[in-house]
């Protein structure tokens, strides 16, 4: 019996489609979810792959992180 060269190796990337991808984007730009909460959600492995779709295929600008205003009295 022959074994398949595959069998037994774990890969450490997945593969995603782009409608998953532009479904994943689009549920976190309509505040449905963080994109935290889509990792888990999904058991997307990379803690940085939904901010690369979000820049990627998103219409929102995730390039600079917001500004938070500080009022001093």
């Amino acid at each position: 019996m022959k074994r398949d060269a595959n069998q037994g190796k774990r890969r450490s990337q997945r593969d995603y489609s782009m409608a998953f991808k532009l479904a994943v984007v689009s549920e976190v730009e309509k505040g449905r979810l963080t994109y935290k909460q889509a990792q888990a959600k999904y058991g997307i492995q990379g803690r940085s792959t939904v901010l690369v779709w979000l820049r990627k295929h998103g219409s929102q600008d995730w390039y600079k992180p917001k500004q938070q205003l500080i009022f001093r009295k």
